[in-house]
Parts: structure tokens; sequence; C-alpha cells
């Protein structure tokens, strides 16, 4: 039996349970969120113009950013800035979109997105969680039968 063991409140206590808590789910969050395997973002709902906060890898290989290149800026310029409506995507959250997004080399490429949101502990809207589905191959597909199909209906 030790000191504290024999104190009026029993054992000593952590000092801040519900931080050591907090930064244990944060951890796990982070793990989780860099383990996936397909491209993802986390935005600031709060901030003007939605800056990215963070990059999976995933996200940095599909779009050939690094994380320190992206975070502080908008979403919208980075990845849709010739996307009509782009900037009303937000509004229908949650939500499924097939947009084409910029790379960083310039090139686009066909995603589906989905938006989720994040609430903090008082409800209030603080993240966009912005998940990437490369569609190129389909949208590939398509095309290659429109072609054939246009060449089989052709006399």
């Amino acid at each position: 039996m030790t000191l504290s063991d024999k104190l009026p409140n029993g054992p000593k206590q952590p000092a801040a349970p519900a931080l050591a808590r907090l930064l244990s789910d944060s951890a796990l969050s982070r793990a989780a969120l860099a383990a996936c395997g397909f491209p993802l973002a986390l935005a600031d709902a709060t901030a003007k113009g939605r800056p990215i906060t963070y990059v999976n890898s995933s996200f940095e290989t599909f779009f050939g950013y690094r994380g320190d290149e992206v975070l502080g800026r908008p979403v919208i310029t980075l990845l849709f800035p010739e996307a009509d409506g782009a900037a009303d995507m937000f509004n229908d959250a949650p939500v499924r979109l097939q947009m084409r997004a910029r790379r960083k080399d310039a090139s686009t490429a066909d995603v589906e997105l989905s938006i989720g949101m994040v609430h903090g502990v008082e409800g209030r809207l603080t993240h966009w969680v912005l998940a990437f589905a490369d569609r190129g191959e389909i949208a590939r597909m398509h095309e290659e039968l429109r072609v054939l199909r246009a060449i089989c209906a052709a006399p």
C-alpha cells in the first residue's frame, strides 16, 4: 500500500484524464485517417475559403502535392478551380458528387467526391471531410464502350 492509497480520496488520479483520453482518441483518429487507402482531406469549416487542415499520404500520391504544400490553401481554388458550382458543393453535405479535380501537374482526374461533416462537442460544424475515389478507369471504359457500340452499329 502506498501513501496515496491512505489519503482520504484514495489513490492519486491522473491530473487530466479527459485530456489524456482526448489526446489518445486524436492519435487514434490520425492513425486511422493516415492508413486509409484512398485520398482524404480535412478542411476547416469555420475559416474563409475552407482551407485544408490535413491530407493523408494517399491524397499526396493521387494529387501530387506534399502535405505542407496544401495545408492552409482553400479546397476550391486548389482542386476545383474550373468546376461550375464547386463553391456550393458544401451546401448539400453530406453528399457524393462526380467531379473533375485538378492535380499538381495541372492534369485532371475524374473523381467521386464524398463530403462529410464533423461537429464539435457543442454541435457546431468544425470541419469538412473530403474523400476521393478515382473514377478515371470507369470513365475510360465508358468511352471505349461508346466507341465499340459505334463500330458495331456501322454498316
